[in-house]
């Protein structure tokens, strides 16, 4: 970190002094670790806390470790070149741009689908007079309002809030399933246990975010963080906001050794999983209980909404800026701009098709086989963006940072090739 400046400047309200608490210069981070974890990572955590107890307990403080030093990759190269990530892949060539016009398209048709449907799932278990289709467009219709009127100051503090609510109702649900102390410290020792590779492959890769870990360098121009004189002000928020995400995984993963384990329930696979644990609550701990947390599953899922609304659509309007030779932070780029709410459209209205049609398979293989190598593609090219001439020489990679991304890009690579094999397996008849 660089300690040399006496002042930073903090979001667009004034300076503070190197002796403000941290905490005071959250921002862009907790956006994209909140963001980051959904439903499909609380079911993940709790399965195999549920199978392992805290045996992949390392593996989550991994996964954390790896998070940061990804994200901040992202938000390096953001500030030490002004440039977005997309126009750092573009550099590294046109392959870039064919692997990410096609990819943005196809994953926010389905994932629009998706992430209605996980945050319309609680509420149709609080209520279920109205049917999950009915929710599921709800749910949407308020991502789209609160994202197409919305400004970033506002995005933001309403993520927090969220944040918030998932603290609280996860980790007290941690609190009072008492977890068993000196198991947690025995967790911390690395190891596989038998048939849990897919398990800690996903526990250190997979929770946390995907896309919208790109996205970070968009969150900190909006901010106004947009020169290096921010580095250090980004590496805090970076590190903080995944701190905190680990505090929240690790809670879902105690919740997954303490109480589902001990009921000898087998969870759902994908979100319904989550109501699952509801039931198991409501029977041990009472109705306030498994209605807290379904408020906390509610607030996990919508902030997964109006983040990727926010984020990808920003990411989305860049590319499309660049293959109109716009510049970048031409209005048409930013928040409120017509390519950004061109994608917000699409990431509302079409996927609310799937809520009437069985999802056609080839979108989905498409969806499974782009997806999966997103993660190792953003490694890869950030290895690639950050060691060259396209960064300032103090700015660029030390070892120590090549040897943790080259672990990261490898992680990730195997967990792509898992899930492309797990994709791509029906056409075989697998």
């Amino acid at each position: 970190m660089e300690q040399s400046e006496p002042t930073q400047f903090v979001g667009n309200e004034g300076i503070e002094t190197g002796n403000e608490p941290k905490w005071r210069v959250i921002g862009p981070g907790l956006v994209v670790a909140a963001t980051g974890v959904g439903a499909a990572d609380m079911v993940a955590t709790l399965v195999a806390g549920s199978l392992y107890g805290y045996g992949l307990l390392w593996a989550v403080v991994l996964g954390v470790f790896l998070k940061i030093v990804l994200v901040e990759g992202a938000g390096r190269f953001t500030l030490a070149t002004g440039q977005t990530i997309f126009q750092g892949w573009r550099s590294l060539g046109k392959w870039t741009t064919w692997y990410f016009g096609p990819y943005i398209m196809i994953w926010g048709f389905v994932y629009g689908a998706t992430a209605m449907s996980s945050a319309a799932m609680p509420l149709a278990a609080l209520f279920p007079a109205v049917d999950l289709k009915i929710w599921s467009v709800l749910m949407g219709l308020a991502g789209f309002t609160m994202i197409w009127f919305g400004k970033y100051a506002f995005f933001e503090k309403i993520t927090a809030v969220f944040v918030g609510i998932m603290f609280v109702t996860v980790v007290g649900l941690a609190v009072i399933a008492a977890p068993n102390i000196p198991e947690m410290f025995g967790g911390l020792v690395p190891m596989i246990p038998e048939g849990g590779v897919v398990y800690t492959l996903a526990l250190a890769g997979g929770v946390g975010g995907t896309i919208t870990l790109a996205a970070y360098g968009y969150w900190l121009r909006e901010k106004g963080w947009a020169t290096p004189k921010w580095m250090r002000v980004m590496r805090i928020d970076n590190s903080m906001a995944y701190v905190i995400t680990g505090i929240f995984v690790i809670a879902m993963l105690i919740v997954g050794a303490e109480v589902v384990r001990s009921a000898g329930v087998v969870l759902s696979a994908g979100d319904a999983g989550l109501l699952d644990l509801t039931d198991v609550l409501k029977a041990r701990y009472g109705d306030v209980i498994g209605i807290g947390f379904l408020i906390g599953f509610w607030a996990a899922s919508f902030s997964s909404i109006i983040g990727v609304w926010n984020g990808v659509s920003l990411m989305f309007a860049d590319f499309w800026g660049n293959m109109r030779k716009k510049e970048s932070g031409h209005p048409d780029t930013r928040i409120g701009g017509k390519y950004f709410k061109f994608y917000v459209l699409w990431l509302t209205f079409p996927p609310m098709i799937l809520f009437l049609l069985d999802r056609p398979i080839a979108l989905i293989l498409a969806y499974g086989v782009l997806g999966s190598l997103f993660m190792p593609f953003l490694a890869l090219t950030l290895l690639g963006l950050l060691n060259g001439k396209r960064v300032p020489k103090e700015w660029r990679n030390k070892i120590h940072t090549n040897i943790a991304l080259g672990i990261t890009a490898a992680l990730f690579l195997a967990l792509g090739i898992s899930e492309l094999v797990k994709a791509v397996a029906p056409l075989f008849g697998g």
